[in-house]
């Protein structure tokens, strides 16, 4: 039997930081098997995603109280190491899958995740590499970069980063295709304020390499390469793990959840 994914599509956008949580949620349904592999990739709103490293740093209020002057969300996030960018130039994603020993393969399934994304951008005319480029923004091996000529030297457009469960595994991150400039506008202070040195030359977008790209093409290319893999079917998340979700957002969001009384869809 060949391998069997869901691609959820789905995203929350008016309600900040459920798409987060969504995650969380989903790592916990797979892990005891009430839901199958997924792979879900979608349009965030605009969020700034702290690490929880940053959160007990001393400069973190003041982190957060500057993605909030620059109309971000802050919230901590699932998996990763520091601040990171979302905003509607950008894409998520969020692969989760069952495995009996998660502990295993931990690097085996950043550089999977990586090189898929790598051909993705390739059907794309985009050529990237894996690695780290010195200086940039939630640095990791496991970055995605260009040196497209529009913009000498590496920018990094891709990060990732992984959780694990009992018996399931989360590898999800973020693909910049527009707005590279926005996330510098953002981040410097941020990374001001926590006391973390960036470059912010080394902060790219795949627009640098083909203006006409687009987060709709990027998706195609994606799911093309996922295509490669297995069975593909579209999906969408139940409202039992939706409710889940935002049960979970207390956990995350920084400034605590909407008011119940707030409409936010």
């Amino acid at each position: 039997m060949s391998r069997q994914i869901a691609l959820v599509t789905d995203s929350y956008p008016a309600i900040p930081g459920l798409d987060t949580t969504l995650a969380r949620a989903l790592l916990q349904s797979v892990s005891v098997g009430g839901t199958r592999e997924t792979f879900r990739i979608y349009s965030p709103g605009r969020v700034l995603a702290f690490g929880k490293r940053d959160t007990v740093t001393s400069g973190f209020p003041e982190a957060a109280e500057a993605a909030r002057k620059n109309g971000y969300v802050p919230l901590v996030r699932l998996a990763g190491g520091r601040a990171a960018v979302f905003h509607e130039g950008t894409l998520a994603f969020g692969w989760t899958m069952p495995i009996d020993d998660p502990r295993s393969e931990i690097q085996g399934r950043f550089k999977g995740l990586s090189e898929l994304m790598v051909r993705a951008f390739a059907r794309l005319g985009i050529d990237t590499e894996i690695g780290e480029v010195p200086g940039e923004y939630c640095p990791g091996r496991f970055s995605v970069h260009h040196s497209g000529h529009r913009h000498p030297g590496n920018r990094k457009v891709m990060g990732v980063g992984q959780r694990l469960a009992r018996d399931a595994a989360h590898v999800g991150g973020v693909i910049v295709v527009t707005g590279a400039e926005a996330i510098n506008e953002v981040l410097l202070p941020v990374y001001g304020a926590l006391g973390v040195e960036f470059d912010p030359a080394t902060t790219g977008a795949l627009a640098d390499v083909i203006p006409s790209v687009t987060v709709g093409g990027v998706v195609a290319a994606v799911v093309a390469e996922l295509e490669g893999l297995g069975e593909i079917s579209p999906a969408t998340l139940s409202s039992e793990l939706v409710a889940r979700g935002r049960a979970m957002l207390a956990d995350h969001l920084v400034d605590g959840p909407p008011d119940e009384g707030e409409s936010v869809e």
